[in-house]
């Protein structure tokens, strides 16, 4: 059994994707501890079978911050025992490396995302060569490496030579209840769950309520543009009917989701990081059993053709979201066709059938002479 060092920039309590991972390779036999980061607004954290640290910075946001907490990072790495470095994603990747290296460890490489193509950086320049040059330096010389799906491992295949395994972010499997889920009076209610940053359609979700009637809006989750999207829900007088749930821990997302009609993952072709995307959110609202809308990019398509789960949309604007709501709310052949595909999809696309990915890889990285 080996001592597993997660790396991440975020708040630990909301990051389902790393509990998930920690707590299989715990589970497992291996010491694991995951490092992120201590917000001035998080809360304490909840109590989890493997052991969490968090930084808490001086910089909270953009390049100082990044640098703070990679040199903070490289300090801790450096004067930490470990097998494994697993560094998730490019901004962390850098000390990750660096530490395995001098210590004569081994380095794996998370891509949840394709971190040079979001949109945040896409449209900084600068910021994207920055990061690309980073990633040309160090992705080639990582060879345990693994993505969140298909797209997203080809592409890293043929920008930097470097084979990824595909171990899909998909929640455990949830015993639905009878009333989950599209049933019961009151609204029809929407969902979004996750971070409230660009590209995620949010502006057009909130502008497309003044043409929905018996329709609520639900969106758990902060982000970047939390004070800007409360102003626009005033600007566009949808307050009644549009309710901003702030930062939900994992339990309570789980009891909220099969609440609400139907799921949002409205991407906008801003960057290949969402066009290649595979969200967790539509497994979620997948495994509660609701049908949700996405947009029509390869993966979504390809889940679509196997398992009929998605209503997908070609273009993100006003008027084609409004549609589709219309659409599922007054069709219930369809939506219930749609409900009932995910309900049998969840049986598939879960965690437990995943987890053996996520095991068979690390004992492939502790089995070889990385070092």
């Amino acid at each position: 059994m080996a001592k597993i060092i997660c790396t991440v920039t975020n708040d630990l309590n909301f990051d389902q994707r790393m509990i998930r991972i920690c707590t299989s390779l715990t589970e497992a036999g291996h010491e694991v501890i995951l490092v992120g980061r201590e917000r001035p607004c998080s809360p304490p954290l909840l109590h989890q079978p493997f052991v969490q640290r968090r930084f808490r910075c001086f910089f909270n946001t953009g390049k100082l911050f990044y640098l703070e907490f990679n040199l903070r990072l490289l300090f801790y790495l450096l004067f930490s025992s470990f097998d494994v470095v697993n560094s998730v994603d490019l901004d962390t990747l850098l000390p990750g490396f660096s530490a395995a290296r001098l210590k004569r460890k081994i380095c794996v490489y998370d891509a949840h995302e394709y971190f040079t193509e979001v949109p945040e950086v896409v449209r900084r320049p600068a910021v994207q060569h920055v990061w690309e040059w980073l990633a040309r330096q160090l992705i080639p010389r990582v060879p345990c490496a693994y993505t969140v799906c298909e797209s997203l491992a080809q592409v890293f295949y043929e920008k930097y030579g470097t084979s990824f395994e595909v171990i899909r972010n998909v929640p455990a499997a949830k015993r639905l209840q009878p009333a989950a889920s599209g049933t019961g009076g009151g609204p029809f209610v929407l969902l979004y769950q996750g971070a409230i940053n660009e590209g995620r359609g949010l502006e057009e979700s909130i502008q497309a309520m003044a043409q929905l009637e018996g329709c609520e809006l639900w969106l758990a989750g902060e982000g970047d543009l939390s004070e800007r999207l409360r102003h626009l829900t005033a600007e566009m007088n949808v307050g009644q009917n549009v309710k901003f749930l702030g930062h939900l821990t994992p339990a309570a997302l789980a009891a909220l989701t099969p609440q609400a009609h139907l799921g949002l993952n409205l991407l906008k072709n801003q960057g290949l990081n969402y066009y290649y995307s595979l969200a967790n959110k539509s497994f979620d609202y997948l495994q509660a059993g609701l049908p949700s809308l996405n947009m029509a990019f390869p993966e979504y398509h390809q889940l679509n053709e196997q398992y009929g789960v998605f209503y997908l949309l070609d273009e993100l604007q006003v008027p084609a979201i409004v549609r589709a709501v219309n659409e599922l709310k007054s069709d219930g052949k369809l939506y219930k066709r749609l409900k009932v595909h995910c309900e049998e999809a969840a049986k598939i696309l879960n965690w437990e059938n995943e987890k053996p990915k996520l095991l068979a890889f690390y004992e492939w990285v502790l089995s070889s002479n990385w070092r």
